[in-house]
């Protein structure tokens, strides 16, 4: 995102910084870019963001068979010697599938926590992303603001707490309370939270669901197998009181799951124009229902009457 500022700040502040000069700056920077081959990198641990082999991947293999990695990955230097990936996953992946040896990496001095604010913010600018990429990665976000010293306890809104918050609303372009239900869907069972990437499952029952413990949401998980339906808003609502009053057993799953929905109900659609054409005129436009009501009333009977006779 443009303009967006990062909350950790690398030192620029040294003697060499001071007295250089902007070439030997530049110049100091491309030391630290280098090819690496492919086996020394490893993924980012737990990394949230999938990196899914669709027509967008087909195009940067494309795109680095004819030109090569054109940004430089972004990878730390591990204890071990190997590397870990930071920021490039997508462009890794291209270069196994392109048949690659190496990756262009730039090398950087981060800590855990400085790694995954990166790795996160690195990743706002996907065009696609997934709710549950977004729930991790706002978590892993989080957690590392938390241990870097910033409150970010997004139950309660106390004036300590907002920077965070604050933070990543500015940068995702989620307001507080979406980031908020964004995390709750990490206390997913991930057949709910699959369900809720495809879709099936909209964001604010599935949050009322994330409150269930994990046998709930394997019930309601084997109620909407069964029953090929997911629950409605106002059912997860009731599911949630029934558990925090304890009452929330398989069976009352079960119930509250069976009721019927009002988007499930069928519906029958008749055009108009079209039913208007059989109506005499003389029928005024408010007595049309009751007029084929009957005439449907009427038509059964006849269609009872002739199989009365064909079954003489």
């Amino acid at each position: 995102m443009a303009g967006r500022k990062s909350d950790f700040t690398l030192p620029t502040n040294t003697l060499d910084d001071l007295f250089s000069t902007q070439e030997e700056r530049d110049e100091a920077k491309l030391q630290k870019i280098r090819d690496i081959p492919l086996s020394e990198i490893d993924g980012f641990p737990n990394h949230p963001f999938q990196v899914r082999e669709d027509e967008d991947m087909f195009q940067l293999v494309e795109s680095i068979k004819e030109r090569g990695v054109i940004t430089p990955a972004t990878v730390r230097q591990k204890e071990d010697g190997r590397y870990e990936l930071i920021s490039g996953h997508r462009r890794k992946k291209a270069c196994e599938l392109a048949g690659f040896e190496t990756l262009r990496c730039e090398v950087v001095d981060l800590d855990r926590d400085e790694a995954t604010i990166l790795m996160v913010e690195s990743n706002y600018q996907r065009s696609q992303i997934l709710p549950s990429e977004k729930a991790f990665a706002y978590k892993m976000r989080l957690d590392a603001m938390k241990r870097q010293g910033q409150r970010n306890d997004l139950t309660s809104a106390p004036v300590g707490q907002k920077f965070s918050r604050e933070v990543l609303a500015a940068e995702s372009g989620d307001s507080h309370s979406q980031i908020q239900r964004y995390v709750r869907l990490t206390n997913l069972v991930p057949e709910l939270l699959e369900f809720v990437d495809e879709g099936k499952i909209k964001m604010r029952p599935a949050v009322e669901l994330s409150y269930l413990d994990e046998d709930c949401q394997r019930d309601v998980v084997d109620e909407i197998d069964l029953n090929d339906c997911t629950p409605s808003h106002d059912q997860t609502i009731r599911m949630r009181k029934f558990f925090n009053e304890g009452k929330l057993t398989t069976e009352a799953i079960s119930a509250i799951m069976s009721e019927e929905k009002p988007n499930q109900r069928e519906k029958i659609v008749l055009r108009g124009d079209k039913v208007r054409s059989l109506i005499p005129k003389n029928i005024p436009i408010n007595q049309t229902e009751e007029y084929v009501c009957k005439a449907l009333e009427y038509y059964n009977k006849f269609l009872r009457s002739r199989a009365e006779r064909y079954s003489r």
